[in-house]
């Protein structure tokens, strides 16, 4: 290649990411977006939603999403696990000054520049996107178009070689998403503004005919919230090889459904659930944005958070076994009563939850059932969840091991008998340190301040981050309200961090070559 198409390409690559540089969501079709997909699950009587996994409600705004995606001519798929994936082509090529192993080479395909682009004013609400028809007219590159001939990739834009698309292909994905399915009356924002927030990033990239190095995938996970039958971040545990086939076998929700008839009905696939798993070698990173679920941020009225890390989540579920009885004829020193040890065993875990020096030690028993249920008849059978979260694995730990021997002791004193049953043992999870501070970097050419802060909630980024850079953006929550039909962000703050995850997608973009 000669010198003068070598400065050409240099040139238009340059113009692109100053191009690029400028876009900017759309905050007023976000807002529709959110509110369209709040309509699903709706519970008309709290003003919650009630779309819990798999049920009526989340399968329908399932295809709402799919739907949604594939208007942008994006190649949208569903793994055996039923997460949804939407996927972007990349151009390939290697940027100058980037990071990371180099493979493949070459200059992205023709500069598809964006006719026009939002204003400088990088926080500003409601930066309008830019009218046009979104992607190429023949669609996204996709594996079986690899080897097509040279094409037109857009109206006026460059024709790019099959050489090229194969190098595009040696480049790794750089993932983004969250989750739509929700607590019981949950509220609208957690899990779905990630989900929504990237579909706008999609949106705003399409409209602009931005071009990209690395393929761009919009992921929806599944199951990420705890459910009925008891496996949460279900979606994210199967991309990242935590869950298998046998996990799924005979596993039941309170009614008696099976797992795997669920899984299927939203396009998943039981029989072939290991091919869910990615490898690392397929993604390059992943970003996900939540709201924070806390005060921290909006108490100090910061509008960003860039998350450290992410908690470690333990849960149990403990069964204390005691003897059914008349509730009359049998006297107090004569009963095993496990509900009654079942109450003395949650207290003394609260305490010793309590008593745990690190402020970010926290116990929570939120599930419990009781057999046979009777007011005139001594419980047989209690059974809860028990969880621990811990900055630490050893927090955790000493929890543990502290409440174990209480708990015991209990039991033997009352004569009961305890079972105990994993669920979840999620260590804590560091978020990668180049997005941290490429995420942190893109905040401050925003001029939007940012506050780097641990999470204190389990996300789907967690699995992620053990098989590629992760991170995660946070946004202000009202009041510190989550999980509940009160649950609120402002857009002012929903559109700073939408516009901090675009730029720095594209950073990333620019700075790995893997």
């Amino acid at each position: 290649m000669n010198e003068l198409r070598k400065d050409e390409l240099r040139t238009g690559e340059q113009n692109r990411q100053l191009q690029n540089n400028e876009l900017r969501i759309n905050a007023a079709r976000l807002q529709s977006t959110i509110r369209d997909l709040a309509l699903f699950g709706l519970n008309e009587a709290t003003g919650g939603l009630d779309r819990t996994t798999f049920t009526p409600a989340e399968l329908a705004a399932r295809e709402w999403l799919k739907a949604a995606l594939r208007r942008l001519n994006l190649a949208v798929r569903v793994d055996a696990a039923a997460n949804i994936w939407a996927v972007r082509s990349g151009a390939g090529g290697i940027a100058s000054g980037a990071a990371g192993d180099s493979e493949g080479a070459g200059s992205p395909g023709g500069s598809d520049a964006p006719d026009s682009a939002a204003g400088p004013d990088s926080c500003s609400l409601g930066a309008p996107g830019i009218a046009a028809e979104p992607g190429s007219p023949d669609g996204p590159v996709t594996p079986d178009r690899l080897d097509a001939p040279d094409r037109l990739d857009a109206p006026g834009n460059p024709r790019r070689s099959a050489a090229s698309d194969r190098s595009a292909a040696r480049l790794p994905a750089i993932a983004f998403g969250s989750h739509i399915d929700t607590v019981p009356n949950g509220g609208k924002y957690d899990g779905a503004l990630g989900v929504l927030l990237a579909l706008e990033v999609m949106t705003v990239l399409e409209e602009n005919k931005a071009v990209t190095r690395h393929p761009l995938e919009l992921v929806s996970f599944s199951a990420e919230e705890p459910n009925p039958f008891g496996l949460s971040t279900f979606g994210s545990r199967a991309v990242s090889g935590k869950l298998s086939h046998k996990d799924l076998e005979g596993v039941r929700n309170d009614q008696g459904g099976l797992l795997t008839d669920s899984l299927r009905l939203a396009g998943g696939d039981p029989e072939q659930f290991g091919t869910a798993r990615r490898g690392p070698e397929e993604l390059a990173a992943f970003l996900e944005v939540h709201i924070e679920q806390g005060r921290r941020l909006l108490d100090r009225r910061i509008p960003v958070g860039i998350v450290t890390a992410i908690t470690g989540i333990y849960r149990e579920e403990i069964t204390v076994l005691g003897e059914a009885n008349h509730a009359g004829t049998t006297l107090m020193g004569d009963r095993k009563d496990a509900l009654m040890g079942a109450s003395q065993i949650m207290l003394a875990f609260e305490a010793v939850c309590r008593n745990h020096p690190a402020d970010e030690v926290v116990g929570t028993v939120g599930r419990i059932g009781n057999e046979p249920n009777a007011a005139n008849i001594i419980p047989e059978k209690t059974r809860f969840h028990l969880e621990i979260r811990g900055e630490r694995r050893t927090q955790i730990q000493e929890v543990l091991e502290g409440w174990g021997k209480l708990a015991e002791s209990i039991a033997d004193i009352r004569g009961l008998r305890l079972e105990r049953r994993l669920i979840l043992d999620q260590a804590p999870e560091p978020m990668d340190p180049l997005v941290i501070d490429l995420c942190a970097g893109q905040a401050e050419q925003l001029n939007c301040s940012s506050l780097k802060l641990g999470s204190m909630a389990g996300h789907d980024a967690a699995h992620m981050a053990s098989l590629t850079r992760a991170g995660m953006l946070f946004v202000p929550s009202l009041g510190g309200k989550s999980h509940c039909p009160e649950e609120e962000s402002r857009i002012e703050d929903i559109e700073k961090a939408g516009n901090v995850l675009l730029q720095s997608i594209l950073a990333l973009d620019q700075e790995l070559n893997r």
